[in-house]
């Protein structure tokens, strides 16, 4: 499938990798960013410079929460699909800066929903969180499982989301498909991740901050794994049929949340151990208790998107790690 795109947060993490893609597929894709200082602007100028090399990509600087400029930019590009990845992301930010999670998330979000009512697009494609399952602690999560007990601020907007999207789908007939991703990771990822500040830390001769002691897991999902899932999934429109007895679809409306994980938790200690073989060096470990919000957990059920799309590639951890150490060593040595 190829078509016109409509994307969200387009120069962010998971955006640039996804424009990226689908620019080299065929697609013609119109990217918004608020390109905002949450993380180096740097980092963001550089991908969209890369994007901006590529024909067929159109971009638009803005906020997400200006009423009414999302439906004008959708109504005048006519996208098939939009894909809503633009947020303020971070668990542990939701705490100290509340309010531009409301702004972002919840305003900003249904600035989208509104430009999908008005352009009717085949497609609306929004990213959500395995945050979401919250203190949930049956394992592997499952998207049937229910998910009314957030650990943060952030998770609870990405719920309300959910919800959302859920409302205008059956109001509006809007064909809706919500993606809860599990710890992303891999090359231009941010610099407040894990991944990226262990690195940072490792080959600076720092010492790393372990939370709970190391006594976490995480289903680590290499970005150009996730990707491919979204990719397929673009052509994969919720109707009215559920496809066996795992999927999510909703009973009113076109309408599923679909995760998408490696669907193998990995030890952070084992994950920190992937990024000293990457880096040849050792880490320094500070032990510090868990941190707010947070939970000691995630693991993906991923049978419905592979019920829906097929396996997905799962890259192993040392590959993935490898991967990103090898880009951050030419993006350090750039800046």
């Amino acid at each position: 499938m190829t078509g016109r795109v409509f994307i969200t947060g387009a120069v962010g993490f998971i955006g640039f990798h996804l424009s990226k893609r689908m620019l080299s597929d065929g697609w013609k894709v119109m990217g918004f960013d608020g390109m905002t200082p949450y993380y180096s602007p740097k980092l963001k100028e550089a991908r969209l410079s890369i994007l901006q090399a590529q024909p067929g990509f159109s971009f638009e600087q803005g906020m997400l929460e200006e009423e009414g400029r999302l439906t004008d930019l959708v109504g005048s590009f006519d996208p098939d699909v939009i894909v809503h990845l633009a947020a303020q992301a971070g668990v542990r930010y939701s705490i100290d800066a509340p309010r531009s999670y409301v702004a972002s998330n919840l305003i900003g979000a249904h600035e989208v929903l509104e430009a999908a009512r008005a352009c009717k697009p085949k497609h609306l494609m929004m990213a959500s969180t395995s945050s979401a399952y919250g203190a949930n602690t049956e394992m592997p999560y499952a998207e049937t499982h229910r998910a009314v007990h957030p650990m943060s601020f952030y998770a609870a907007t990405k719920i309300a989301n959910e919800a959302m999207a859920h409302s205008y789908a059956h109001l509006f007939g809007i064909p809706t498909t919500m993606f809860r991703f599990f710890t992303v990771y891999g090359t231009w990822g941010r610099p407040d991740m894990a991944l990226f500040k262990f690195t940072k830390a490792i080959l600076d001769g720092e010492p790393i901050d372990v939370y709970n002691h190391g006594n976490m897991q995480r289903d680590f999902t290499y970005v150009e794994d996730l990707i491919e899932g979204i990719i397929r999934l673009a052509g994969t429109v919720p109707g009215t049929e559920p496809i066996g007895p795992v999927d999510s679809l909703s009973p009113v409306a076109p309408f599923r949340v679909v995760n998408i994980g490696n669907g193998m938790p990995i030890a952070l200690n084992e994950f920190i151990a992937a990024i000293e073989a990457a880096t040849g060096r050792e880490a320094q470990r500070n032990l510090m208790p868990m941190q707010p919000g947070d939970v000691p957990s995630t693991w993906a059920d991923a049978s419905l998107v592979e019920a829906l799309v097929g396996a997905l590639p799962r890259t192993d951890i040392r590959e993935g790690v490898q991967h990103f150490v090898d880009w951050y060593r030419g993006w350090n040595a750039a800046e």
